[in-house]
């Protein structure tokens, strides 16, 4: 019973979405308060329905029930509860209903807090952002109905896929889709302005917020992906380049160039066609990212299908509305005249680079990501673009980017002196080429990445701390602790940027690796630690069994861990995975992984010592934080914008 009343919650939302769609819109239009006032509770409903579905399904998958075919295909009794609950969205449908739940979430919110936009915007956003989630609703309830009934319920499941049922990748979605979908607001913002052909200051200070907590999102969703490709698929690495995660890269560097572009529209009312592009692309990456995981276009381990005939309605989805607003953008694009001037040298200029080095970062990606298809539909060519055309041709970017930022910050509105921003940033300057004089020194027949990334990761936290210190002026310290949250913000999230770079550079420079064939007793030494596989067990989990390594750990004779590396095998999915073995510290991991037997006797066994290695995810959550500081500033909240729009007489119409 509650499966039926979940699935016709579906139904009712997509008419809900269909009257939040075309009621606001004519009523903006018209001029009609009445029509216009239909979106609040229109967007409400939607939120309620779609989450009422999303319960139901959620209560289907934690009772078992597998007269559902969904829960028959993801889940299994003796599965743990954690992983019975994330079975819901790790899988096609699942996950796409998480996604319109997430979309319904952001349009509520928008009716929950943009109580002080004007009347006619407020309508035009929740009506795009309804018909957004009118056309997942249909995609949804056509093509991937998430309570399709077995006419012969199984007695048990076939499992969720084994590498899914890890925390990591519990949380990774939920995550990363609030990124995602959080973009679809700039994108609504970005079609609501058109519509109404206006851009200004107040509509900078709306659009903000809304990209910045889709910014922070993204950024703990890529961070829990990628430390889950780190300590769950045992091949040492933390990004591969995969079409999936480049689409989630993209979207990520196109919000970060929207936000600081957002910023210029705000203070001086210049790039307002460049930021309401960037809204556009942004979310339109966000678009082409769920069409590569659903397509079937390509193969990838975060795949969630590969039907066809939800590709092409996916990807008319994608042209439906990034042709649409791309259409309208055309059309309205001499309207959005550029009021402020600025010279060459400002903190605006150093802005437009910032944005220009982020998108040509991101369009890098995109055409590596998109060249073997292109290769193979238009030349008949099969080939792969892996890494080293990535980082040979994303490197120089993103290093002129990091180069680049701490002056920009620094720079002053409209006209700027270069000589006494740089006389600021001197300290930072001899600190990071004593990095890198130091840390070369040391290193001795090594490549030259790892001094230059210490060198550029100082300066971006050198950088910011001046920065940070600069806005004190006179009073020094004594004005330190009552800054705005904002400052401290963008100064944790440079600096994060900064220590993920620094981590990047030493992990890639210095690591070292050992692999070979592993006798009980055997000892080896790797970086100057003495690694001893001390006996292998075959344990029994609660849907799994493990053939499990102990690995004793010292340094100069000295005990420091005890490891248990794993090779996990799940008999229903039929499915291996493997599970490292980590002593994480703050300069190094070691990290052990333990394969299969061999014929002659022994174990596979790879192990590595990994410099730096979690600084990446360490500055990843320092920009997380630093967005979140950022985004409870009062002058970052919608209402509070609204307010001084509102003092300073602006007209609401």
């Amino acid at each position: 019973m509650v499966t039926e009343l979940g699935h016709f919650a579906l139904i009712l939302a997509l008419a809900v979405a269909l009257v939040q769609t075309v009621v606001p819109l004519v009523g903006a239009h018209r001029r009609w308060p009445g029509w216009m006032a239909v979106a609040e509770p229109a967007a409400n409903a939607q939120f309620l329905l779609v989450g009422f579905s999303f319960a139901a399904l959620t209560h289907a998958f934690v009772t078992s029930d597998f007269s559902l075919r969904l829960v028959t295909e993801n889940s299994h009794s003796l599965k743990p509860m954690l992983y019975k609950i994330t079975g819901v969205w790790g899988n096609h449908e699942g996950s796409m209903l998480l996604w319109i739940l997430i979309l319904a979430l952001f349009g509520a919110s928008a009716a929950w807090f943009g109580g002080a936009l004007p009347p006619t915007l407020r309508a035009r956003v929740l009506a795009v952002q309804g018909g957004i989630g009118l056309a997942f609703l249909a995609f949804l309830i056509f093509t991937s109905n998430p309570f399709l009934r077995l006419a012969v319920p199984p007695l048990d499941g076939r499992d969720l896929n084994p590498l899914l049922q890890d925390p990591g990748l519990a949380f990774h979605p939920p995550f990363l889709y609030l990124g995602y979908v959080g973009l679809s607001m700039a994108f609504s913002f970005a079609v609501a302005a058109l519509i109404e052909g206006r851009v200004d200051a107040a509509w900078g200070r709306w659009v903000r917020p809304w990209t910045l907590a889709a910014w922070v999102f993204l950024t703990i969703g890529i961070a829990l992906g990628s430390w889950w490709a780190y300590y769950e698929l045992g091949w040492g690495g933390f990004w591969f380049w995969d079409p999936v995660e480049n689409a989630s890269f993209m979207p990520w560097l196109i919000a970060a160039a929207l936000l600081h572009s957002a910023v210029v529209v705000e203070k001086r009312e210049s790039l307002k066609s460049w930021t309401i592009l960037l809204a556009i692309v942004a979310f339109g990456f966000s678009l082409i990212g769920a069409f590569i995981t659903r397509s079937g276009i390509i193969t990838s381990v975060h795949a969630f299908a590969t039907d066809p005939e939800r590709g092409v309605f996916l990807l008319a989805i994608t042209v439906l509305f990034m042709g649409g607003a791309l259409t309208l953008f055309a059309a309205r694009a001499e309207a959005l005249s550029s009021r402020g001037v600025f010279s060459m040298i400002s903190r605006e200029s150093m802005l437009v680079l910032n944005n220009i080095l982020l998108a040509v970062a991101a369009l890098v990606v995109f055409v590596g990501t998109v060249w073997p298809l292109v290769s193979e539909l238009a030349f008949d060519r099969k080939l792969s673009v892996g890494a080293p055309f990535f980082n040979m041709a994303f490197t120089p970017f993103f290093v002129a980017l990091g180069l680049a930022l701490p002056i920009g910050a620094m720079m002053p509105w409209k006209r700027g002196r270069p000589g006494r921003v740089l006389r600021r940033l001197l300290p930072a300057m001899a600190l990071a080429v004593a990095v890198l004089a130091l840390v070369y020194a040391i290193q001795t027949e090594r490549s030259a990445l790892g001094p230059v990334g210490l060198m550029l990761g100082t300066w971006l936290v050198a950088g910011a701390a001046t920065d940070l210190w600069a806005r004190t002026g006179k009073s020094g310290a004594g004005r330190l602790f009552r800054l705005q949250r904002s400052d401290y913000g963008r100064t944790l999230a440079h600096a994060g940027l900064g220590v993920t770079i620094a981590g990047i550079a030493g992990l890639l420079a210095w690591e070292s690796e050992d692999i070979r064939v592993m006798q009980e007793g055997d000892t080896l030494t790797l970086a100057g630690y003495d690694i001893t596989l001390e006996g292998v067990t075959r344990v029994q989990g609660p849907n799994y069994v493990s053939t499990t390594g102990t690995v004793r750990l010292a340094r100069d004779g000295a005990a420091i861990a005890t490891l248990t590396p794993e090779k996990r095998f799940y008999p229903v999915a039929r499915m291996p995975t493997t599970e490292a073995g980590i002593d994480n510290g703050i300069l190094r991991d070691v990290y052990v992984v333990i394969g299969d037997p061999q014929e002659g006797g022994g174990w596979a066994f790879r192990t590595y010592v990994k410099p730096l290695a979690n600084w990446i995810w360490g500055g990843a959550i320092l920009m997380a934080l630093g967005g979140a500081l950022s985004l409870s500033d009062r002058r970052y909240r919608v209402a509070a914008g609204a307010r001084r729009v509102a003092a300073e007489g602006v007209p609401a119409e």
